[in-house]
């Protein structure tokens, strides 16, 4: 199977199935002597395993990894860094019924199409579980842009229609409420609203919002990749994203230029600064210094317990409902998946800046008086 890479410089490869063994991940490009420990990998599996509201899937699993090499008394030691999470919980009869079915919303179709042969067994390489390895990445990668100063943050920005207010907007709240979202009284709504739905057998859609906060000017590329551009290829990899935003996004299309337009300013430093943040920190597919603002927009959960109608591998039209544990909406537990795809990417855009210019490169090399 081709794609199961990312990064150019900063690389990860993830590997494993839903009901396999195990899944995980090979980090490499990271520098030597980042200090790093499983607990740092840890925090961010913690935030995105099953089983931890009513609101996400009653799989119970550990989800416990275990690096296997690249770190040496504590610090990375420039090598490949692997790690594994061994599956512990797999109920593969669940998906006895449908192995020979195609569920509506689902890559069955699409699996059985292009390889002719497919796991039915949680959706195998399709399934949620392969996020692992991506969180996994994302963690080693946070780790790297925390020491220079950079933190990327994501949440819940809306539940169906429900989302977020700016004036009740609470950082640390997304970590007290169920749903990953920094208002307390939108996710009360939120947790009515998906409440209901359950109760109809049916999923919700909702969006993620990740900002990236220290992030100097000068990172991305002018043409084919631009710093959006390969944040948009990042999480549009994400299972069930449907859509990416960068600042206003589709609401610039709306908008008139006089409004759109950051203009520029000089701060108290010197330093050039803008007066708004339309472009989401992002001009000519490079960063400008500003906070940069991305969305993802993630569809409704495919697997509803509502009968529907479909084909079986004979092309025969049948009813089918789905069973087994599955989550009534994926954006609040895919929070720290789009943060460790928006944290792994900037990782890896901002060391191709290094050979950028050349006065750098010489400072590298020689030194700041060129080796003189």
């Amino acid at each position: 199977m081709a794609g199961s890479t990312w990064g150019t410089l900063f690389t990860m490869t993830t590997w494993g199935e839903s009901h396999g063994k195990g899944l995980g991940v090979v980090v490499d490009g990271c520098p030597a002597g980042l200090a790093l420990g499983e607990e740092d990998i840890q925090r961010y599996l913690d935030r995105r395993k099953p089983g931890q509201s009513r609101f996400a899937t009653k799989r119970r699993e550990r989800d416990e990894v275990e690096i296997l090499s690249g770190v040496f008394e504590g610090r990375t030691t420039g090598t490949p860094i692997s790690m594994i999470v061994r599956n512990t919980d797999q109920r593969s009869h669940d998906y006895d019924e449908i192995k020979n079915l195609y569920r509506p919303g689902h890559a069955d179709y699409t699996f059985d199409a292009k390889y002719g042969f497919r796991d039915y067994r949680g959706g195998g390489r399709t399934s949620g579980r392969e996020t692992i390895g991506r969180v996994a990445a994302g963690a080693v990668a946070a780790k790297l842009l925390e020491s220079l100063g950079i933190r990327v943050t994501a949440y819940t920005r809306s539940v169906g229609a429900i989302r977020i207010s700016p004036e009740r907007f609470e950082p640390e709240e997304r970590y007290r409420n169920r749903l990953c979202m920094p208002d307390s009284h939108a996710a009360l709504e939120a947790e009515a609203y998906l409440e209901q739905l359950m109760a109809k057998g049916d999923s919700a859609g909702g969006v993620v919002e990740c900002v990236i906060d220290g992030l100097p000017a000068g990172i991305g590329e002018p043409v084919f990749e631009k710093l959006d551009a390969r944040l948009a290829h990042a999480l549009m990899s994400i299972g069930a994203v449907k859509g990416v935003e960068i600042g206003d996004g589709f609401g610039a299309a709306q908008a008139k230029g006089s409004v759109n337009n950051d203009c520029f300013r000089k701060a108290a430093d010197g330093s050039s600064v803008k007066e708004s943040n339309h472009a989401g920190g992002i001009l000519g597919g490079i960063s400008d210094g500003s906070q940069v603002v991305v969305r993802a927009a993630f569809k409704p959960t495919p697997s509803i317990s509502q009968v529907q109608r479909t084909i079986n591998r004979q092309g025969e039209v049948v009813e089918m409902e789905i069973k087994g544990r599955h989550d009534p909406i994926i954006a609040p537990r895919a929070v720290v998946v789009v943060e460790a795809m928006t944290a792994f990417t900037t990782a890896d855009v901002l060391l191709w800046s290094m050979t950028s210019r050349l006065d750098r490169v010489r400072e590298f090399f020689c030194g700041r008086d060129g080796g003189r």
